[in-house]
């Protein structure tokens, strides 16, 4: 528990910070789309570049790690949009919630942890399931989001509309541009690499920093009256399916391939199941302020999450570890 509370605190304490400078107004609220406009082209696009890059391509090929996780956040989209959708809830807010109740911290609190708790060999298959979710999952709930308005506009405007979400995202593409250079064996210039490194470095801190800023905004906006304050239906069951029924969908699906043979090892299983008990991304954030989704609701579960992810997540390292 105090290893674990050591590893965590600093990414509570930076979203707090976010917190404080946006509710003292150092600041501005004006400049939360900027944060978030640098994190999601520039830092977080370095960071997995980086992973990409550094990652054996081996272990992004190991084909059991690779089905278990696809299949069950496929089963995590589709039920949390299922029951989400509503008058209050469309296409686009039910998209992100989904997304958020798949797509663990894995980037940002995932690898350094799992590493910490397991040792280095853990980090392989937890990138493997952050290439799934950049490249899939993302890909996949932003299309969704684009869906809003198909029964107007017509089937083949809202295709459109999600094709250009997908292609816009540059996440999957920093990715797959660091596992050709892993592929290709090329070595950038050090000033290059320098750079890369800087931005990279810049991603974790500002991402959750931000986030802090966009739930004090979103309290802001709801006491002013200019926007409604989400309603807790709309966003705690969504930190719930994230905390306890991706972990255990994973557990269970990964345990049932083990025993029909698939090849997939009791510790890469036990590896995404922590994985799959970490809170939601942050990042997921980014996404929703670009793709104009409720971002206080987004914001909401992620800090929900975060902040019980510190009980959840001890007891599932108690239990399997």
């Amino acid at each position: 528990m105090l290893q674990v509370f050591i590893i965590t605190f600093p990414f509570f304490a930076l979203v707090l910070c976010g917190y404080l400078a946006a509710r003292r107004r150092m600041l501005p609220l004006e400049a939360i789309p900027g944060l978030n406009g640098f994190v999601l082209f520039f830092a977080l696009p370095c960071m997995l570049y980086r992973f990409g890059s550094s990652t054996p391509i081996e272990q992004l090929l190991d084909v059991g790690v690779f089905a278990t996780w696809l299949f069950c956040a496929l089963v995590i989209v589709g039920f949390t949009v299922a029951v989400s959708l509503n008058q209050r809830i469309g296409w686009n807010d039910a998209s992100f919630g989904a997304l958020v109740a798949a797509f663990p911290n894995s980037g940002f609190m995932g690898v350094p942890l799992l590493v910490a708790l397991l040792g280095a060999q853990s980090a392989g298959p937890v990138i493997l399931t952050m290439v799934i979710d950049m490249i899939v999952t993302t890909s996949l709930c932003i299309a969704l989001s684009r869906l809003d308005g198909a029964d107007t506009h017509g089937a083949a405007k809202a295709l459109k509309n999600a094709l250009k979400g997908v292609l816009a995202n540059p996440m999957p593409w920093a990715i797959l541009l660091g596992a050709l250079v892993s592929v290709l064996g090329w070595v950038p210039p050090k000033p290059v690499s320098q750079t890369v490194g800087l931005l990279a470095d810049a991603a974790s801190p500002v991402a959750l920093f931000t986030i802090g800023a966009v739930l004090a905004r979103s309290q802001m906006l709801s006491k002013s009256g200019h926007a409604t304050a989400p309603l807790l239906r709309d966003y705690l069951p969504v930190a719930l399916f994230k905390l306890f029924l991706h972990p255990l969908l994973v557990l269970l699906v990964g345990g049932t391939l083990i025993s029909q043979g698939v090849p997939l090892s009791r510790f890469a299983l036990t590896v995404m199941v922590l994985t799959a008990a970490l809170p939601s991304a942050s990042n997921v954030s980014l996404l929703a302020e670009r793709f104009g989704a409720d971002n206080g609701r987004i914001a909401r579960i992620i800090l929900v999450s975060t902040a019980a992810a510190f009980i959840t997540f001890s007891l599932a390292v108690s239990l399997l570890v």
